[in-house]
């Protein structure tokens, strides 16, 4: 997935362009393809959904979504659809809040760091090589390693730290 669009502050998926989100789905479909298998059109609706809420979605919020376009769309349906956008490394699970995210990066070779903020429940994953070795090294030496690739922070958001100081 070396050409997928990065999901940055500066095309925050409120600011996409159609033309970059097309451009962001045909290269996860091209993805899926490398590796044998088919973004199917619910997987790619399920996958736009995602990619358009920075803060991530609950599967039922996905439900609902996709009922609006797929009326008889049911539990189990947005639930294959997650678990292969999982599998293929287009999206995850944070466990914290029990929500779905799009992936922002393009190597799942290693765990991401995924700061969840505990007040508006903003997800920002991040990909910082030095943190993530630092991070291994320490398991390492204290004799664990990773359960799973998400590594969930909590931390406040820049938003809502700045609401906060304005409130104090």
């Amino acid at each position: 997935m070396a050409g997928l669009p990065q999901r940055t502050p500066m095309n925050d998926p409120a600011t996409l362009t159609p033309a970059e989100e097309q451009a962001f789905l045909d290269e996860a479909a091209a993805h899926c393809r490398q590796r044998g298998a088919s973004l199917t059109p619910i997987r790619r609706e399920v996958l736009t959904l995602l990619r358009r809420q920075s803060g991530g979605l609950k599967a039922y919020d996905l439900l609902d979504r996709i009922r609006a376009v797929r009326p008889s769309a049911t539990p189990p349906t947005v639930y294959r659809a997650l678990d292969f956008l999982i599998d293929q490394g287009l999206a995850h699970k944070i466990g914290r809040t029990n929500q779905f995210v799009a992936c922002n990066h393009d190597c799942h070779d290693e765990a991401g760091l995924f700061l969840v903020c505990p007040r508006c429940g903003r997800v920002t994953e991040l990909r910082d090589e030095a943190a993530l070795a630092a991070l291994a090294s320490t398991l390492e030496a204290a004799g664990h390693t990773l359960a799973g690739p998400e590594i969930e922070i909590s931390a406040v958001c820049r938003s809502c730290s700045g609401a906060h100081a304005n409130a104090c």
